[in-house]
């Protein structure tokens, strides 16, 4: 018999702690509803979870601080947070904290499930796990995850926010096609014309970033995405 995972979501908004749960649990999860901070501690200790679904923004204490209070009564507990706020410091300090994965609101239902099946999984078959590396080599170019910095033989080259992002995305797949909704919806959080459009201009941005080594290319695939081409690799 297949094991039914034990979830609790900290939701203080009754319409959509209702949705989700509800939703949850017709997608075979057996789902615990806290409508508070204080209600969620009480039933973490009496109670053994295989995962927490935190909304950032509570009555009583943020979802970073109860998520502190809930790894003092459950450490191996692992957490996703909801937030309506999307500020990166935001998502920063949440994956600092040890959130294994940061939603942004509104909640798709759908790929909330992908999301939590995805984690349960690795859970289960550690060995599946994506390995975290600390930095991408691109031709004579250095990407620092720690750091959030692109560095050319040894000397930085400043990136905002969204350029390290897509630069990111692109190094991880580097001589793989990335498609235009992969992009958007990875660095922009929606696929929608507007920000497809922005999308090309952050591509013409990192062009003239990596354009000291001529080993480097973002190459245009028509109609389709782009793909960091490394030439030699």
């Amino acid at each position: 018999m297949e094991k039914k995972y034990k979830l609790i979501l900290v939701e203080d908004d009754n319409s959509l702690g209702y949705l989700l749960s509800e939703y949850l649990g017709m997608k075979g999860f057996a789902v615990t509803w806290a409508k508070d901070a204080s209600e969620a501690i009480q039933k973490t200790k009496t109670n053994l979870f295989d995962l927490a679904i935190l909304d950032v923004m509570l009555p009583d204490m943020d979802g970073f601080e109860l998520s502190q209070k809930i790894k003092g009564i459950n450490p191996n507990l692992p957490f996703i947070f909801l937030t309506a706020r999307s500020m990166k410091i935001d998502v920063l300090k949440g994956f600092s904290l040890g959130a294994v994965d940061y939603l942004k609101k509104p909640i798709d239902e759908e790929e909330l499930v992908v999301r939590i099946n995805a984690l349960l999984a690795r859970l289960v078959n550690p060995e599946n796990e994506e390995v975290q590396v600390s930095q991408y080599e691109i031709g004579d170019y250095i990407l620092n995850m720690e750091n959030f910095e692109l560095s050319f033989k040894g000397q930085p080259i400043k990136l905002t926010g969204k350029e390290f992002d897509l630069l990111a995305l692109l190094a991880k797949n580097k001589n793989q096609l990335c498609t235009h909704k992969e992009i958007l919806t990875t660095v922009w959080d929606k696929n929608d014309y507007f920000n497809k459009k922005s999308l090309n201009v952050f591509i013409s941005h990192l062009r003239k970033h990596l354009s000291q080594d001529p080993k480097l290319s973002i190459v245009n695939v028509s109609r389709r995405g782009f793909m960091l081409r490394v030439e030699g690799e």
